[in-house]
């Protein structure tokens, strides 16, 4: 897997570091409040993880898979909820939880997903953003690194269900993705 690897963007320890100064913004601005964590499956699961270990205060958890991407590296901007909320959003805080912000259109389409299931409130938590890309208008209150427009990889992000499971963020060699 290494050698499909153009830079390592982020080690493990400057990751871990980013996500407890979130977990603590969380945890502060959300004191007193009902907070459902949403991660969104199968890219932010290794962040939400990790982010949970460090928020301080009650939350509920709760995931939803949807996809936009299938083995493809551009999006098709149709999205798909391929896994919905065991939890009902109505009346909760909602931190949805990505691992990176590209196009938007997904985010788009949660957020009126769960703004139509009357949710309290709704931020996004991401890991990486890419506002270079951006398709739509989305504010991503917390993240954790704004990202260059090349393909990212590690930490729960993947490539064709590949590269999950490395421990640091990196940019994927072109030649990898464009077969």
């Amino acid at each position: 897997m290494r050698e499909d690897i153009k830079e390592i963007l982020f080690s493990e320890d400057t990751i871990i570091s980013k996500v407890k100064e979130i977990a603590a913004n969380l945890s502060e601005d959300y004191k007193g409040k009902e907070l459902l964590v949403v991660g969104v499956l199968k890219g932010s699961v290794i962040f939400t993880s990790e982010l949970l270990k460090y928020i301080s205060i009650p939350c509920e958890l709760d995931f939803i898979a949807v996809s936009s991407y299938g083995n493809s590296s551009q999006t098709s901007g149709v999205v798909r909820i391929l896994k919905d909320l065991d939890n009902d959003v109505a009346g909760k805080d909602v931190i949805i939880v990505e691992d990176i912000v590209d196009t938007g259109l997904t985010l788009s389409y949660l957020l009126k997903y769960f703004e139509d299931r009357n949710a309290n409130s709704i931020e996004i938590v991401s890991l990486l953003n890419k506002p270079v890309r951006r398709k739509t208008n989305i504010n991503v209150k917390y993240y954790g690194f704004e990202v260059p427009d090349e393909f990212i990889v590690g930490y729960g992000i993947d490539y064709a269900e590949k590269y999950r499971n490395l421990p640091f963020i990196a940019s994927l060699k072109e030649e990898v993705y464009n077969k």
